[in-house]
């Protein structure tokens, strides 16, 4: 707050009058005729101030008043009009100094003359408007009576000023008006991202360093952090050929000495670190040179008070690096830790006050949630909650639980609101009568298991309703997914529609059209047709003909089926397989090749709850819990590289008994598929020759062609080549029964859900088969986080248990694979620990949906202009349409 308890927001709209204010404070009164502009730059100002005002709207008026012919005015008029102008301001906010002395000055003289410069307005003046009385100051009393409607009135006037566009949200103020912050840390700042106040308030600690109590030297273990109180004993600058190096020996209060190392470093601290200071230390603790001691390097230091005995340095001088709980940052290039915190302090004090709470009072009590300046003050610098952080050594309680909630939220708000979106547009009622259901399902070469006859009769009873389905097939590797598809598929086509398979690559596109062809041998009245994207342009041509003109009654088919050479006579079902795999415009390109068509998603990679909730929450979901009958169990093994012979010798038995084999070799990034190309070609060259020779190898990548793919895939599946070697283009969708090793190079390097699809191309027949996981002898390759994930490979193969797992390794980026997945970004919310905080916030925002379903109502208008205007654009949601 400012003077009076005026709003922040008041006193930065007013700022712009200090500059020429203070411009003349060091000019000198003398020359107030340098001021040019005055009356106009005023009524600018009070102008934009007013929605700040509130009940300050009085001073507004007299403010402007005392510019009124400023302008056209004489030299003594001015100095009288500066006066009562400062005079004004100093009730409004508070100013420096030099300013007000301004004002002080010319109170000191009774009367006008044509040579004074200190003269005071008077009543008897012509110009009465250019020189109205002072007012008294504020009432104290009445100013603490307001101060508790001040944030919610705060908050209104902000949204009102905002919405009419006049001042900006005193949350923009960029970093450069913060105290201490001049143009060269606002750049360091900006670079980082952080160009305003508000960012600076989000950009919370990733994690905390108790500093409340200290330790001597001897306490002290290696490798941790500790703060450490003692007096330094000498001081020595040491010259190296790289520069200089400040060496100071501190000894603590039982004996032991600690050597504090600086290699750069300003000449003033070598001066505030004189021999006999008593200071405080704390950084990490690290062994000496050959073994010699204990070392800290550029620790945080500060002074010990004389006589403060144990005490720690506490309070503002201490910049928030000792006697408390403080917060690490991420690291900003150029600005010290220390800075940065001091920073942030600022940030905090000066504009936490005006984060709004956006969340329904009714949700906030229900949940008892803290209001967000709480919660922000809090997470940057705990209090209340400092036990909690200091034992959890980054953001928890009730400040983190506060913030992940509102992120959850407004996710699942945009999810609940498209949900509801869909349920009331108009689809299309297909008949799906459960003669058809039977006829299809036994027409199949194999019954269906339970499970994948109750997903087909959830499919069928979605596909009858008359608004459009937006469901998600979610089942583990050889769950049978395929045939439910087509189940769903053949229900639409024996309506008159057609219905479109998208898979995220082509291998997977050619592998599910021959996969449907089989299953349709004995409905030959039923066309497949494929459309990739590189047919050539005769085959191209003639297949987008069938597809328009209806002869093609299912189109499976890569991104290819959503440019816009791809039209279909009569799309009524869209398949998307591994829909995270594609981009949301892609998706929604594909939805609108028909009149709202209804919408099947499905993955072979089983994703945890709280990740399907977030991804997916706006779709009725079905799970494919149960095998196929006549699947055999995978034996998984984990092989270092020098034990490399040994799994080789896996690979020659099962190939001498008439089975075949896969080798798979990572793919990073896109970037690398020249370089990877090379080394699975090497690779294929290196085991012909030196680990296989009598054997016929394959090789499959993806810059092959769809015709030498193809090629390479019918003789592996024919038997002729017994090895095929690979990158990851065969994880999904390829089915040989006869293969039963899966030998995966460099496994360290791969998800573990990648891993469990991968293990999954083996075991589709009778005989046991076998996942052989080489990875590297040392250093990450063999670290203890590697041995972790591996080791979960050779436990289960229950693809659930490993995706939650693989969750929690690598969070849900690198879960998905890709950026375009439509996986927000989380700031605070940690999907694989706040899962009770998630269910809290989807029971909420769909219960909000539920009974505001526009966001209309009074209490609710607020959060829906946040999420039209700030979250809509921010959260790719996983679209389906």
């Amino acid at each position: 707050m400012t003077r009076g308890g005026a709003p922040e927001a008041l006193a930065l709209a007013l700022s712009p009058l200090l500059q020429p204010l203070r411009l003349l404070s060091r000019a000198g009164l003398a020359r107030v005729a340098v001021l040019r502009e005055i009356e106009p730059l005023v009524q600018r100002v009070v102008e934009q101030a007013r929605p700040y005002a509130g009940d300050r709207a009085p001073g507004l008026d007299r403010l402007e008043e005392t510019a009124r012919g400023f302008d056209s005015a004489s030299e003594s008029r001015r100095k009288v009009a500066i006066a009562a102008l400062v005079k004004e301001l100093s009730g409004l906010l508070e100013v420096p100094e030099e300013i007000a002395a301004l004002g002080r000055t010319n109170a000191s003289t009774p009367t006008p003359t044509s040579n004074s410069t200190s003269t005071p307005p008077s009543n008897s003046s012509p110009n009465k408007t250019a020189t109205p009385k002072s007012t008294p100051p504020p009432n104290p009393t009445a100013s603490s009576n307001r101060r508790p409607a001040a944030h919610s009135r705060r908050a209104a006037i902000a949204a009102a000023a905002q919405k009419a566009g006049l001042t900006p949200d005193p949350l923009l103020t960029p970093v450069e008006h913060l105290r201490g912050v001049g143009p060269a840390l606002g750049e360091k700042l900006r670079s980082k991202g952080l160009g305003t106040v508000q960012d600076l308030l989000l950009n919370l600690p990733r994690r905390y360093e108790d500093r409340r109590k200290r330790r001597t030297v001897a306490e002290a273990p290696l490798g941790e952090r500790s703060v450490i109180a003692g007096t330094v004993a000498w001081i020595d600058e040491v010259r190296a050929r790289r520069g200089r190096r400040l060496e100071v020996r501190l000894r603590d209060d039982e004996g032991g000495y600690l050597m504090l190392l600086w290699f750069h470093y300003r000449p003033s601290l070598a001066q505030r670190l004189r021999t006999g200071a008593r200071i405080v230390v704390s950084g990490e603790v690290r062994a000496g040179w050959r073994g010699g001691g204990k070392t800290m390097s550029h620790p945080d230091v500060e002074p010990l008070q004389e006589g403060s005995g144990d005490a720690l340095p506490l309070g503002a001088a201490s910049d928030d690096s000792f006697g408390c709980v403080v917060p690490v940052y991420t690291d900003v290039e150029g600005i010290p830790a220390r800075t940065y915190r001091r920073i942030a302090r600022h940030a905090v004090d000066e504009y936490a006050g005006h984060l709004a709470d956006l969340l329904p009072r009714g949700v906030l009590e229900r949940r008892e949630l803290w209001r967000l300046a709480d919660a922000v003050r809090e997470a940057h610098f705990p209090d209340k909650s400092a036990d909690v952080a200091a034992s959890a050594e980054r953001p928890a309680g009730e400040p983190h639980r506060r913030m992940a909630f509102e992120e959850l939220f407004m996710v699942q708000l945009g999810l609940a609101l498209r949900r509801r979106g869909v349920k009331v547009e108009p689809g299309i009622a297909f008949r799906a009568t459960d003669e058809a259901i039977e006829r299809i399902v036994t027409s199949f070469p194999w019954p269906l298991t339970k499970a994948q006859r109750r997903a087909t009769l959830a499919i069928a009873h979605d596909m009858r309703k008359p608004e459009p389905m937006n469901r998600l097939l979610q089942g583990d590797v050889g769950s049978g997914k395929t045939a439910v598809a087509l189940a769903a598929a053949l229900l639409a086509v024996e309506d008159g529609y057609q219905a479109a398979l998208m898979a995220p690559t082509e291998i997977l596109a050619e592998q599910h059209a021959r996969s449907l062809r089989k299953l349709l041998r004995g409905r030959r009245e039923v066309h497949v047709e494929l459309v990739t994207g590189s047919l050539g342009a005769r085959e191209r041509a003639h297949a987008e003909r069938l597809v328009r003109g209806g002869a093609a009654h299912i189109v499976v088919g890569t991104h290819a089926l959503a440019e816009e050479d791809t039209a279909f006579h009569k799309l009524g079902l869209a398949i998307i397989d591994e829909q995270h795999r594609f981009g949301v415009l892609t998706r929604a390109r594909l939805m609108k090749k028909g009149a709202r068509p209804d919408v099947l998603v499905m993955t072979a990679t089983p994703i945890p709850r709280t990740l399907a909730l977030t991804l997916y929450g706006d779709l009725d979901v079905s799970v494919l819990d149960e095998l196929p009958p006549g699947r055999t169990p995978i034996a998984t093994r984990v092989y270092r590289d020098e034990q490399r012979d040994r799994a080789y010798d896996l690979v020659r038995r099962e190939l001498k008994a008439g089975r075949q084999a896969y080798v798979v070799l990572p793919l990073v990034e896109e970037s690398e598929k020249l370089v990877d190309l090379k080394a699975a070609t090497k690779e294929r060259d290196r085991l012909a020759v030196e680990v296989f020779p009598d054997v016929p190898i394959g090789l499959v990548h993806g810059r092959q062609s769809a015709q030498e793919r193809n090629e390479a895939m019918d003789r592996f599946l024919r038997g002729e080549d017994r090895i095929l070697v690979a990158t990851t283009v065969i994880e999904v969708g390829v089915d040989v029964p006869n293969a039963t090793v899966m030998l995966v190079e460099h496994a360290q390097r791969f998800g573990l859900s990648q891993l469990h699809q991968l293990r999954g191309r083996v075991g589709r027949g009778a005989a046991k088969s076998h996942c052989l996981l080489l990875t590297g002898t040392s250093g990450a390759e063999w670290g203890p986080l590697a041995r972790e994930r591996l080791k979960v490979m050779e436990e289960t193969t229950d693809g659930f248990r490993i995706a939650e797992v693989d969750l929690e390794l690598r969070g849900p980026g690198e879960f998905l694979g890709t950026r375009q997945s439509g996986m927000p970004d989380f700031a605070v919310a940690e999907l694989t620990r706040d899962q009770e905080i998630l269910q809290e916030a989807r029971e909420e925002a769909f219960a909000l949906v539920q009974s505001d379903p526009d966001l209309k109502k009074p209490e609710n208008a607020a959060l829906g202009d946040a999420f039209r205007n700030r979250w809509r654009g921010r959260l790719s949601l996983a679209r389906v349409g």
